[in-house]
């Protein structure tokens, strides 16, 4: 990655990830290494620590492609989530590793494996499952 801004990820979803990424680099699947890098530098909260704008597992994140404008709506789900239905990235996937922790209004950048860089920007996190639960419990 070429730009590695600070990323908030709760203490559930990095032991689900360490379990899965656990799995998966022994069954050889690609990603691995970058989420292992993401998770690294990761600052660890509690699920009712973490701020409503960060994108957590299960979040809906809506997020633009600087280079082109694109605008993306996605569902950041785990690998045994992807079933077909559009909207939902695995965090496997490049862009998923990348997104994880990011909060609104930060940027991402990396290399492509044949040159040159992708940069996203979060413009909003439209669902936060531990938003919807502090909500639902207040």
């Amino acid at each position: 990655m070429v730009t590695q801004p600070n990323i908030i990820v709760t203490r559930n979803d990095l032991e689900r990830l360490e379990e899965l990424l656990s799995s998966a680099a022994a069954k050889g699947l690609p990603g691995v290494d970058s989420l292992w890098q993401e998770l690294e530098r990761a600052e660890v909260v509690s699920a009712k620590d973490v701020p409503p704008g960060v994108v957590t597992m299960n979040s809906t994140v809506q997020f633009v492609e600087e280079g082109t404008g694109k605008t993306h709506e996605m569902t950041l789900v785990y690998p045994h989530e992807i079933d077909g239905t559009p909207g939902k990235v695995s965090i496997l996937a490049p862009v998923g590793s990348a997104l994880l922790g990011l909060s609104e209004g930060q940027t991402i950048e990396w290399s492509r494996p044949g040159g040159g860089t992708i940069k996203l920007r979060v413009v909003r996190v439209l669902y936060q499952p531990e938003a919807s639960a502090s909500s639902a419990q207040a």
